[in-house]
């Protein structure tokens, strides 16, 4: 359960680090970012206990875009919570990967692949579950108290995750989740690779489907861009708000008319998911 600090740099009177370790459970070294919000950033002088908001990217990022691009530690500093940002896939000349954007290194979906060449590394379900809170939560001073959020594949991840675990997370948003991945282009690619065949087995990690199941209702906000590009083909909202008016789930899902697919979309809105969860990270 050891940590390597690779960078620390400091922001809004805290510290944005980057760390490396080896991971158990994807059998390769990764890499993770945190902030760590004032008084936090020196363990030495508190006691106190923080909560945290794991953040999980999309499509060919890395621990380093919602780090440097969202702005999101501001916001974090003034309410006094950890962010934490993981790689989006397991790295090295050892793991499988695709000539593809979408699919091998910076792909992996955040599910447990069970085909070959993938299932020996693709475990970033596992890793975002249980691995990578336990470190947290050995080295650093946080709470059990968590939340999730990401952005499209990330988005995915957030929603699918929150989903299966009930209890385990406080809230959940998502900036421009794929929300349908069983029927779109990027999660028809990724599931038949890391999944096989069996459409049964796609259901565990589609968002839709999940949520028209779930039988634990948690607060869950959802940002989508109107002039976002993969809006129709890949990212289908509209399943997503059917099946919660279907069920009766109470998911917020705000439409952003002439906001796009990027991070300048997720700075605009990210004080208001962080405020989101605030409520709920934060209530006593």
């Amino acid at each position: 359960m050891s940590i390597e600090l690779v960078s620390e740099t400091r922001c809004f009177d805290g510290a944005q680090r980057q760390y490396e370790h080896q991971s158990q459970v994807l059998d390769c070294k990764m890499r993770f970012a945190i902030y760590l919000p004032p008084i936090a950033a020196d363990t030495k002088e508190t006691e106190q206990k923080f909560p945290v908001l794991y953040w999980l990217s999309g499509l060919t990022c890395t621990d380093e875009n919602f780090s440097q691009k969202a702005g999101a530690q501001r916001m974090a500093a003034e309410l006094g919570i950890v962010l934490v940002i993981p790689d989006t896939s397991p790295r090295g000349d050892e793991v499988a990967d695709d000539e593809g954007y979408d699919l091998g290194k910076g792909a992996g979906f955040y599910l447990n692949a069970t085909q070959q060449p993938w299932k020996q590394h693709y475990r970033m379900y596992d890793y975002i579950v249980e691995e990578l809170p336990q470190l947290v939560e050995a080295h650093f001073p946080v709470s059990g108290r968590r939340a999730i959020s990401g952005h499209s594949m990330g988005g995915h991840g957030a929603l699918t995750i929150a989903l299966k675990n009930p209890g385990r997370y406080t809230s959940v948003s998502a900036f421009s989740p794929i929300c349908n991945p069983m029927a779109c282009p990027w999660g028809e690619k990724a599931f038949s690779a890391y999944l096989g065949s069996d459409k049964t087995l796609w259901e565990e990690y589609d968002a839709t489907v999940l949520l028209s199941r779930a039988t634990e209702r948690m607060p869950m906000l959802i940002s989508q861009g109107e002039d976002d590009q993969f809006l129709e083909q890949q990212l289908k909202p509209n399943a997503l708000e059917a099946a919660a008016e279907a069920a009766g789930y109470p998911v917020k899902v705000e439409h952003h008319t002439g906001y796009d697919h990027s991070y300048y979309f997720i700075a605009s809105f990210i004080e208001q998911h962080l405020r989101f969860h605030a409520d709920y990270l934060l209530a006593h």
